[in-house]
């Protein structure tokens, strides 16, 4: 838990890390015996009821379901896949593994089949829990995943060829269980990237990765309280199969005995999102950029009533000017950007409440982080103004053990005790970063190096344009130009967009950005790729064009 000051600059000479040797993060959460008669989860049904759970309630669930384990003969970190939404079987699941010393496994519950295989194999998965549409997936792969022993669904009531029903093994087990006494370096989960560059890797996080979080997550979130009455209330529409969901907004909130909002959504939808943090006075939320867009676009100018937002963070792609006045206006409060990753995350951040916050930036490292910029060379970069890789020095808890199974990209992610991100970024003269885009996001045009983060913001200033990536293609004369593949807010016309349109997209950059910097070439789309985490697949328009 961060001291509450008023200087960004004195919290980071202050703070120190103290982490235990031993520590577990289901201990941590629902067994605190200060929390038993909070409530820990709203469960908010697609019928609009709602589903109250306390810690204790959680806390029984997850014991019971430990002892299931245990009855079958789970060996000591036998990995448990979790294909389940926001709901309270994920959550009961997460802390049974945490419980009994077994590696838990999130899943997106909208894999397909080829995705689903490639994580369970890699991961010699051992048990699933899913539901009906889970299980469905895995009955088509299960005969090429020979780890795969048993089948936990929290909907099928068959109990067949090792398929068991959630429920109903719940209520012929215990509600008491030790919970093992883990080292914190122990290994917790494996989050598989979402693969933007190159194929998934399983990330193994330890049990100390929660504790890692904690600054990150207060940060932009403007301090929290573990003290009673609990006044903050948090949701967000990042599915806890991501590191986003899980370690940005459920654990962390639990940490502090502070509630959650869970939605089983198959699909973002704005206007529902609005309502329910008006409906259930959410107070703080984690909106990742995509969806944050998607309200824009939907409410770009009408005030909503009843909003309690205390606090927003979001991170994973830039959200330029027009985004951030649109939340002050509309949402009432200031979005606080923040940065990480799946193996390092939630290093960098704005803290409103602290520190000036500048258009573009990503904040300043957060306290207990050491993060730098180099050059290609591997060099400091000390000068402001110069992009370079972000690196995060390897020792900081919130970092990842290793890949799973995959020593070589472990090694090429960390050297020298330093992990490198990747990501292109720049400082300036007081401490604040800006991000670029990745490595291999990064556009040389005409000698220059443009990151595709900049551009986006200008032309998402645009009053036609809903949603843009800009990548860099091949060009004789400059080497690359720059290319903007646009959605516009009139997807009637998608197809039918004129050369006029273009023209003002193009002009509009150049009055905001550099005359190099605007893009040559524009298309326009009914839609971007999009990874499950909402980022931009630029990999993937780069390999269209």
């Amino acid at each position: 838990m961060l001291q509450k000051l008023n200087n960004f600059d004195q919290l980071c000479l202050t703070f120190k890390w103290n982490i235990p040797e031993f520590y577990n993060i289901a201990s941590d959460t629902v067994d605190q015996d200060n929390y038993q008669s909070r409530i820990a989860l709203i469960n908010y049904l697609q019928e609009g009821k709602i589903e109250k759970w306390t810690f204790l309630d959680i806390k029984k669930s997850a014991n019971k379901l430990a002892n299931v384990f245990d009855y079958f003969n789970l060996e000591a970190n036998a990995r448990v896949g979790i294909i389940l939404g926001q709901c309270p079987e994920t959550a009961i699941a997460h802390m049974a593994c945490f419980k009994s010393g077994k590696i838990s496994i999130p899943l997106f519950n909208l894999f397909g089949t080829d995705a689903l295989h490639y994580r369970l194999l890699n991961s010699r998965a051992s048990l699933v829990i899913c539901d009906n549409i889970g299980l469905n997936k895995i009955m088509d792969i299960r005969n090429r995943l020979p780890d795969l022993k048993k089948i936990i669904c929290i909907e099928s009531n068959d109990v067949k060829s090792n398929i068991f029903n959630f429920k109903k093994l719940l209520e012929k087990a215990s509600d008491s269980y030790t919970t093992k006494k883990t080292k914190a370096s122990d290994p917790a989960l494996i989050i598989y990237t979402s693969g933007t560059t190159g194929g998934p890797k399983g990330a193994l996080l330890p049990h100390r990765s929660l504790l890692g979080h904690i600054p990150g997550v207060e940060i932009p979130h403007e301090f929290l309280s573990s003290s009673e009455p609990v006044t903050d209330l948090f949701w967000t529409p990042a599915d806890w199969a991501w590191i986003g969901g899980l370690f940005d907004v459920l654990l962390p909130a639990w940490h502090f005995g502070i509630p959650v909002v869970s939605y089983r959504s198959q699909k973002f939808d704005p206007e529902f999102t609005f309502d329910l943090i008006s409906k259930l006075e959410i107070k703080n939320t984690f909106l990742p950029p995509t969806a944050l867009k998607m309200m824009k676009s939907f409410n770009p100018s009408k005030t909503v009533k009843n909003l309690k937002l205390r606090t927003i963070g979001s991170g994973g792609e830039a959200l330029g000017e027009d985004l951030l006045e649109w939340g002050k206006k509309i949402l009432g409060v200031g979005i606080n950007e923040f940065y990480g990753q799946t193996e390092c995350n939630l290093t960098v951040s704005n803290c409103g409440a602290i520190m000036p916050t500048k258009q573009g930036s990503i904040g300043k490292p957060v306290p207990g982080h050491e993060v730098r910029i180099v050059n290609y060379n591997g060099d400091l970069i000390k000068e402001p103004g110069l992009d370079g890789e972000i690196i995060v020095k390897s020792d900081t808890p919130v970092s990842f053990l290793k890949y799973w199974e995959n020593d070589a990209a472990t090694n090429e992610k960390v050297k020298n005790g330093w992990l490198h991100t990747g990501d292109f970024a720049y400082k300036d003269e007081e401490g604040y970063f800006y991000f670029k885009g990745r490595k291999d996001d990064i556009i040389n045009t005409s000698g220059y190096r443009v990151g595709p983060s900049e551009v986006e913001d200008a032309i998402l200033s645009h009053p036609e344009v809903s949603m843009v990536a800009v990548i860099g293609v091949p060009d004789k004369l400059r080497g690359q130009i720059i290319k903007a593949i646009i959605v516009t807010g009139d997807q009637k016309n998608v197809l039918t967009q004129n050369d006029k349109l273009k023209q003002s997209i193009q002009n509009h950059v150049k009055l905001r950005l550099a005359v190099h910097e605007y893009p040559r070439l524009i298309e326009f789309v009914c839609e971007l790729p999009l990874t499950t985490t909402g980022k931009i697949i630029r990999k993937a328009l780069r390999e269209n064009n």
